[in-house]
């Protein structure tokens, strides 16, 4: 059985993944989202080479194949790239150790975990303040959700920002981390521009064409990961005031929960944990209309204010510390801590 552990995941790589974890939770927390996005460097760096591309390419008046096609060819070829700096990436490391510091900050270009939590508090600081939420607290939140939120109430702003927290907490880092402790930086960086081509094109499944291969290549690489982190968002339910993790474990098994391109296990464990309606209608950066399923107890509220936001930051805190938890598990398992 160790020696088919140690075939799947490469126990050297733990240590890197813990390093990392914490280097973006302290570096996101102090700087905050660089350039207002709060997701994934590589993320970012993928927007800025292929985001106006891709805009020009997926024209609504298109046909559904004609942007298929379009966006088959986009996701080949970043995907490619992905790979080979990935390698490159994974020779530098190799070349300049310096006692695997450079590896550790590799890996944390396709990780995110402090910045989140930056964009969290500032939505939390403006409701604990009253009024109307300005657009300079939640800006954070519309660039790394693409969600447009200009004529959203303070109710849809809060359900939007916790269900951010709960998908990067899947995306930006259970996921990158699983594939690097596989692949290396090159399964990392594959995976990390997957969901930035997602992120980007995808809108959470409404997609006409553009989106379709990203969303069910990532879909793929990302199912074993998000369950993953639905269980971890569960059990800290545990660990949450007023939480509950036995209804979050039961709707994850249950048929109606959000679906995988809406957030999927993370979203649906969150909402039922904490007792809360998440997801619903919104519009995003490009003008399109994603029809979000409300995810939540039948009896939950919508309505969403300041005490639900400092819950979901707690209950992301407590899932972040369960995975370490579990990797150093992994760790102890495979003999590299004693």
């Amino acid at each position: 059985m160790s020696q088919l552990h140690s075939q799947l995941i490469d126990p050297e790589r733990f240590a890197v993944v813990l390093l990392a974890l914490l280097l973006c939770a302290v570096i996101g927390m102090v700087t905050g989202p660089m350039h207002g996005n709060a997701n994934p460097f590589i993320w970012g760096v993928v927007n800025g080479l292929f985001g106006s591309l891709g805009k020009r390419l997926d024209r609504p008046q298109r046909k559904p194949a004609d942007l298929m096609m379009r966006g088959f060819a986009l996701t080949v070829f970043v995907v490619v790239l992905a790979y080979f700096v990935g390698q490159a990436a994974g020779e530098a490391a190799r070349l300049f150790p310096f006692w695997r510091v450079t590896e550790i900050i590799l890996l944390a270009l396709a990780m995110t975990a402090g910045s989140v939590w930056f964009a969290l508090l500032r939505v939390y600081g403006a409701l604990e303040k009253g009024g109307k939420i300005a657009p300079g607290a939640y800006a954070n939140i519309v660039r790394t959700t693409r969600a447009d939120l200009t004529r959203a109430d303070d109710f849809a702003i809060t359900r939007v920002t916790m269900g951010m927290t709960a998908r990067t907490f899947d995306k930006g880092l259970v996921a990158p981390a699983l594939w690097f402790m596989m692949l290396g930086l090159p399964g990392a960086y594959i995976y990390a521009a997957l969901a930035a081509l997602s992120w980007r094109f995808g809108k959470d499944g409404f997609t006409r064409g553009f989106g379709r291969l990203p969303l069910a290549l990532e879909r793929l690489m990302g199912f074993v990961p998000s369950a993953l982190a639905g269980f971890l968002m569960a059990a800290a339910g545990l660990l949450t005031p007023t939480g509950g993790m036995t209804r979050s474990l039961v709707a994850l098994i249950r048929p109606g929960g959000a679906a995988y391109d809406e957030g999927g296990a993370p979203v649906t464990a969150m909402a039922h944990a904490l007792n809360v309606t998440l997801g619903g209608p919104v519009n995003d950066l490009d003008g399109s209309a994603l029809q979000h399923s409300w995810v939540g107890p039948s009896s939950a509220t919508a309505k969403l204010e300041s005490g639900h936001l400092r819950r979901a930051l707690y209950i992301s805190m407590m899932a972040h510390l369960l995975f370490v938890l579990t990797v150093l598990s992994a760790m102890l398992w495979a003999g590299k801590i004693f």
